[in-house]
């Protein structure tokens, strides 16, 4: 019986995941979501209501979670978007850092590759903690914020761990993936010393169940991963990035490293 070879009329020398188009997409809109989310997160708390003995009450608290839970009730809207914008961009910034990784892995394959799959690991943890917290939210509304926020609180080390601990353990990849994929970005020249920085910063947001969003940790560290992300997205739309080219051309030499450089 002979054996038929099917051989492609062409062969793409450059084909990547996720493509062009859709990792400068990812780029662009995945730190915007991040930070809109972040940003209205913060804004559903911090203008809630309260008065000074609730307010007394929450800072007396070892976590988060009742503030938030009650942020809830006085402004759901401004919580429900804040959320869903959270989590929508914690999964288009998995497409973001592939991209990312793609591009430095040219020049620092190992460090590159292995730091962009620690942040896409780590991610995936948010999405664990997104889960929860809706699901702590949405039971509000069939058992009341009081005990809601006993049941939350009672298994709270439970919720926040997951099941054989998995999600708090993938978590660790957010914090070392920004480091080594920084690191890598800086060595190869896709980053400076100012996006290093902010991407560092960036990446060291708090982990875990209704989490607060303050000002610093939350609105102006997801802010500056817009700054990192997309002016760079923008360059890999325009196709003026020579490692993503379908017609690959040299990149040239890597740039020097300065003490200071963007």
């Amino acid at each position: 019986m002979s054996s038929i070879t099917l051989t492609p009329p062409s062969v793409h020398t450059n084909a990547w995941f996720p493509g062009r188009l859709l990792g400068g997409g990812a780029l662009v809109l995945g730190p915007l979501l991040w930070f809109a989310g972040l940003a209205l997160r913060h804004l559903a708390w911090s203008t809630a209501d309260f008065t000074p003995e609730q307010r007394a009450s929450f800072a007396a608290q070892p976590f988060a979670a009742p503030e938030q839970l009650a942020a809830y009730v006085v402004n759901p809207g401004l919580a429900t978007a804040g959320y869903a914008l959270y989590t929508a961009g914690a999964i288009v910034l998995c497409l973001a850092f592939a991209t990312l990784a793609r591009v430095v892995a040219t020049r620092s394959p190992r460090a590159a590759l292995l730091g962009g799959a620690l942040l896409v690991v780590g991610l995936f943890s948010r999405l664990y903690w997104a889960g929860v917290d809706e699901t702590a939210l949405r039971l509000i509304g069939t058992l009341g914020l009081e005990r809601t926020t006993g049941i939350v609180m009672d298994l709270y080390a439970d919720i926040s761990y997951g099941p054989w601990r998995v999600p708090v353990s993938a978590a660790f990849g957010l914090y070392l993936g920004t480091l080594v994929l920084g690191a890598a970005a800086f060595r190869s020249g896709v980053f400076g010393t100012g996006r290093l920085a902010l991407f560092v910063f960036s990446g060291w947001l708090w982990t875990g169940v209704l989490k607060r969003s303050e000002l610093v940790d939350g609105v102006l560290s997801s802010a500056a991963l817009c700054l990192v992300l997309v002016p760079f997205g923008i360059t890999v739309l325009r196709d003026a990035v020579p490692e993503l080219r379908v017609q690959a051309r040299p990149a040239g030499e890597r740039a020097r490293l300065r003490v200071l450089s963007w």
